[in-house]
C-alpha cells in the first residue's frame, strides 16, 4: 500500500508549502514553525492521556507519535524537520523516520527539546509558530503563536484534499471496513459491547488510543444515545439491534463509519425493518448529492425531508405531510444532529462554517439546525460524512410532548420501536471534479466482501 501512496507525497508537500507561502505573505511573516506538541499529565499524577499530534504538523509530516518535533519552513527553501529522539532508558525512544517521504526534508535529530532553539533561530526573521507551546518556548523569539489570520487561511484551504491525502483516507476506510466486519461477526456470536470493541481494534490493528475517536458500540436502546461509549461488559442484555460508529486512521487521516444491524429479521418489528430499508435508500440518495458547487446545507435539509417522508410512510408521524414535518420541527425529534461534517486529519475537520479564508465571517446554519457542522459549498477534494439518523430518544420525545409536537407522533408505534434504539448509516464521500462522488466507505466494504 505504501508503494502506491509514497510517490504522491512530494506533490502533497509542494501543495502544503504553496498554502504556507500565500498565508505567510498575506499575514506578513517570513517563515513558519510547526510544533508537533507534547503529552500532558493528569491532575496530581505523573502520567497522562495518549499523545495526539498537532494536526498542522501532521499536514506536513506523517508522524503521529513524535512529541517535541518541529517543521521549519522558509518560502523558497526545503522544509526542515527537527526530530526529537530523547536519550531515555525509561521509555523506548521513537525511531528516526527513514520512509520515502523523509527525502523531502532536511532532517536533524535532537536529544533534548531545548536543542531545537538554535536550529529554529528566528534571527531577524518574523517567524509564526503553530502549536501548543510549553512555557519554556516563550523566549524563543517567535513573532506570533497561532496567529488567527494565518490559521484561518490554512484551515479554510485544508478542506480540499490532495491526491496523497485521499489515498491515505482510502486506506483508513479499508481498515475501518475490516473492523466493522469483524465487529458484526462478534456481535452475532454473542459478544458483549466491550468484546465487540476489542474485536474491532484487533481487526484494524490499532490500539484504542490510535483510533480517531472513541468507538460507539451500542445494543438495543443504547443506539438512541448519539455518542454511546459505555461499552457494557455483560452479554446477557437485550440486543435486538447493534449500532457501531467506528473509524480508523492511516498516517493521521481518519475514516468515520457507522452501520446498524439487526439480530434477526424474522423477530424484528416489520415497521422497524421498513425504516431500516428506507434509511439505506435515502442515505445513498444523499451521498449522490455530494457534487461540486452544491450547498451542503441543502443536503442536510434534504435529509430532513426524506427522513420525514419515511416517518410518515411508516406511520410513526401522522397528521401532517412530510414537508410539514420537516419544517415544523417534528423530523428533528427523530433526527437531532447534522447530516455530517468535513473529514480529514481531524474527524470533525476545521473551517466547516467559514465563509472565506479570512476567518472573519461564517455561513449561518439553517434556522433551527444548530448542530450542523458544515455550511460551505462543496469543492473537488473535500471529503464529507453523510450520516442520516433516526432515533427514539426519551428526552426529545418528552420535549415534543410538552411543546405540542406530540400530536403528530403515533405514540403506540414509538413505544413498539423504542427497544431498537435507532438507526444511523454513515459513509465518507469525496467530492470529485468529475461530478461523480467517490464513496470511500462503500468502495472499502466492496473490496473485502
Amino acid at each position: 500500500m505504501t508503494d502506491a501512496i509514497d510517490p504522491l507525497f512530494p506533490a502533497h508537500l509542494q501543495h502544503v508549502q504553496a498554502l504556507a507561502d500565500r498565508a505567510l505573505e498575506r499575514e506578513g511573516y517570513d517563515g513558519l514553525v510547526v510544533y508537533s506538541g507534547r503529552p500532558g499529565l493528569h491532575f496530581l499524577d505523573d502520567h497522562g492521556p495518549a499523545f495526539k499530534a498537532n494536526p498542522h504538523f501532521l499536514h506536513w509530516a506523517p508522524l503521529q507519535e513524535a512529541p517535541d518535533c518541529f517543521v521549519r519552513y522558509l518560502p523558497g527553501r526545503r522544509p526542515q524537520l527537527v526530530f526529537h529522539q530523547p536519550a531515555d532508558y525509561w521509555h523506548k525512544p521513537p525511531a528516526v523516520p527513514t520512509a520515502a517521504w523523509t527525502r523531502e526534508f532536511d532532517l536533524t535529530v535532537i536529544r533534548e527539546p531545548a536543542a531545537a532553539r538554535g536550529l529554529l533561530d528566528a534571527g531577524n526573521r518574523r517567524l509564526a509558530c503553530i502549536g501548543e507551546l510549553p512555557a519554556e518556548f516563550a523566549e524563543w523569539g517567535f513573532s506570533a503563536t497561532n496567529p488567527a489570520g494565518l490559521l484561518s487561511y490554512l484551515h479554510y484551504h485544508r478542506a480540499a484534499k490532495t491526491p496523497y491525502e485521499l489515498a491515505c483516507m482510502r486506506q483508513a476506510s479499508r481498515l475501518g471496513a475490516v473492523g466493522h466486519v469483524a465487529a458484526e461477526k462478534a456481535y452475532r456470536a454473542g459478544a458483549s459491547e466491550f468484546e465487540v470493541h476489542q474485536a474491532y481494534c484487533s481487526a484494524v490493528g490499532l490500539r484504542e488510543q490510535e483510533l480517531p475517536y472513541g468507538n460507539i458500540i451500542a445494543f438495543g436502546e443504547g443506539a438512541a444515545v448519539l455518542h454511546y461509549t459505555t461499552l457494557g461488559r455483560r452479554r446477557d442484555v437485550p440486543r435486538p439491534t447493534f449500532l457501531i460508529d467506528a473509524g480508523a486512521q492511516f498516517r493521521g487521516y481518519a475514516s468515520d463509519i457507522t452501520r446498524t444491524h439487526i439480530a434477526d429479521a424474522a423477530g424484528t418489528d416489520p415497521t422497524f425493518l421498513e425504516l431500516m430499508a428506507a434509511m439505506e435508500m435515502l442515505q445513498l440518495e444523499l451521498c449522490a448529492a455530494v457534487r461540486p458547487g452544491f450547498d451542503y446545507r441543502q443536503i442536510h435539509l434534504l435529509a430532513h425531508r426524506l427522513i420525514a417522508g419515511a416517518l410518515v410512510q411508516e406511520g410513526v408521524v401522522s397528521g401532517c405531510t412530510a414537508k410539514q414535518a420537516a419544517e415544523n420541527g417534528v423530523s428533528s425529534v427523530f433526527f437531532p444532529h447534522g447530516i455530517g461534517h468535513l473529514l480529514g486529519i481531524q474527524v470533525h475537520d476545521v473551517a466547516g462554517l467559514a465563509a472565506d479564508d479570512s476567518g472573519r465571517t461564517e455561513i449561518p446554519r439553517p434556522t433551527g439546525h444548530r448542530y450542523l457542522r458544515l455550511t460551505r459549498r462543496l469543492e473537488p477534494g473535500m471529503v464529507v460524512t453523510i450520516e442520516p439518523g433516526l432515533y427514539f430518544i426519551d428526552l426529545l420525545l418528552d420535549e415534543a410532548q410538552k411543546s405540542g409536537l406530540g400530536r403528530y407522533i403515533a405514540w403506540d408505534v414509538v413505544r413498539r420501536l423504542k427497544p431498537y434504539g435507532g438507526i444511523r448509516i454513515e459513509d465518507d464521500v469525496a467530492c470529485s471534479a468529475s461530478g461523480t462522488p467517490e464513496n470511500l466507505t462503500r468502495d472499502a466494504f466492496a473490496q473485502i466482501v
